[in-house]
């Protein structure tokens, strides 16, 4: 009521002037960035990581957990080394050029939108393991539509529900291990005839199954695991005491790593043993089949669900802030830089909505576009190797100005250059890697229009502004 007594001209001004409100605890960025860490993948794609890899796949996993560990490590620094920095788009504005931020912020955002249609689509898919004739457009409007609403009332609501979120996926992971040890300890022997035994872990075969070019195509895969790590850098804008808070996030990483995803791998390997677990299918699913647990299907589908729901929890809330950091850079539509009320990004928030709706839209419409969907997959996982470098070069750019020393911060990347060219070379070298695959290597060869998309919107914006400025 209040605000009906206020000029327009007034409100507009203060909406102008409002800032994200600090409303995210300690415990909501810790498990945000656990979840950031525990994809979907996991749980359905690493059988057919291990079908190409074998045992193999636990070094995959540690490979990449070890260079996303220190892109994180580079993130927290950069971010700590500025309060006004809400997310990597503003310090690669200010460490290597507006150019720097406009891509990165529109690339982040695009990857985002892509990958939420496909939670949402997926979504449909698990809930008709429960209601068989539901259709997925009602699903996937649904959940969509319900992750909106989350996102359009406060940071807190999202934060608390990916809490809660993290927290499933955490004891799905913690049962499997626990069963798996239990089971390995007891020697149990399955149907097939094979025991449980740590010795399938490096039993001749198993380790490189399909020698180098079946591991260096395991990454493909693990890859999307991981997709969401940076998440808490954009969350750190909106988390109370980030000089604190975030870097015990990050901190946190290796261990995650090793817990989730190098423990619970090594128990699926011993217990089935690499020749009988089966690509398409999940192995969680297959070890707590194993245990005598009919449930399982509909537990893993249960934790899948949560996982796809968090993935488009995310991907709503990152999207409304990457175009609020856009248009407060004067690289989106200005009245996308407005927050309501509720210190909420609205117009962002409806913009990248709408975009995920005609998405979800084109893939009901379209009969042949999921397969044109696992190409923007794929594009979107490329898009993330581009932003995680470019949190590399936003480094060394902050590092070669002299910026680390100026300041003087506790938090910094160890190994400094060294760590960050060799991410650099390790992301390169993921490049070449989805060349291995036909459904990669179209994605690969797509990527570049992207790009250069950007590249004449960025030159028609600098054109626009040249233009303005010689009229005033």
């Amino acid at each position: 009521m209040q605000n009906s007594k206020i000029p327009e001209h007034v409100q507009e001004v203060q909406s102008e002037n409002r800032k994200l409100l600090k409303q995210l605890d300690n415990r909501h960025i810790q498990l945000i960035a656990i979840g950031g860490a525990i994809g979907t993948g996991l749980f359905m794609g690493s059988g057919k990581i291990i079908h190409l890899s074998g045992s193999s796949i636990i070094l995959t996993y540690t490979i990449i957990g070890f260079f996303l560990f220190f892109v994180m490590r580079a993130l927290g620094e950069l971010l700590l080394s500025d309060s006004s920095f809400n997310s990597f788009a503003d310090f690669s504005t200010a460490y290597i050029g507006p150019w720097a931020g406009f891509f990165i912020g529109w690339t982040y955002w695009l990857s985002w939108v892509v990958t939420c249609v496909g939670d949402v689509v997926v979504i449909g898919g698990y809930m008709q393991f429960w209601f068989p004739n539901l259709s997925l457009w009602i699903s996937a409007f649904s959940a969509l539509g319900f992750m909106l609403l989350i996102n359009t009332l406060s940071v807190r609501l999202f934060g608390e529900m990916e809490f809660w979120f993290a927290i499933i996926k955490i004891v799905a992971i913690l049962a499997l291990i626990l069963v798996g040890f239990v089971m390995i300890l007891a020697g149990y022997t399955s149907p097939d005839g094979v025991k449980a035994s740590f010795s399938h872990l490096i039993q001749n075969g198993m380790i490189f199954p399909n020698g180098f070019q079946g591991f260096v195509s395991g990454f493909q895969i693990a890859l999307f695991s991981f997709v969401g790590i940076e998440l808490v850098g954009i969350a750190a804008a909106e988390t109370k005491n980030p000089e604190v808070n975030l870097p015990k996030a990050i901190n946190g990483i290796p261990i995650r790593v090793v817990l989730f995803y190098v423990s619970s791998l090594v128990c699926i390997i011993s217990v089935c043993s690499w020749e009988y677990i089966v690509p398409d299918k999940s192995p969680f699913v297959g070890l707590f089949t194993l245990a005598g647990l009919p449930t399982a299907a509909g537990i893993i589908n249960f934790v899948v669900l949560t996982s796809a729901l968090s993935s488009a929890n995310s991907g709503v809330f990152s999207t409304s802030r990457m175009l609020f950091g856009l248009a407060r850079e004067n690289a989106a539509p200005h009245a996308w830089g407005k927050l309501s009320t509720l210190n909420v990004p609205l117009r962002g928030l409806f913009v990248s909505g709408l975009c995920m709706f005609i998405g979800v839209t084109l893939l009901f419409i379209t009969p042949t576009v999921m397969a044109v969907f696992t190409l923007l997959s794929t594009l979107s996982s490329i898009m993330l190797i581009f932003i995680w470098s470019m949190i590399l070069i936003s480094w060394l750019s902050y590092y070669k100005q002299g910026k680390c020393i100026s300041h003087n911060l506790n938090y910094k990347l160890p190994g400094g250059k060294v760590m960050a060219w060799s991410g650099l070379i390790f992301f390169s070298f993921m490049l070449v890697a989805l060349a291995f695959q036909q459904d990669t290597r179209n994605g690969l060869l797509i990527a570049p229009l992207w790009f250069i998309w950007l590249t004449i919107l960025w030159k028609t914006k600098k054109t626009t502004n040249h233009l303005k400025l010689k009229q005033q």
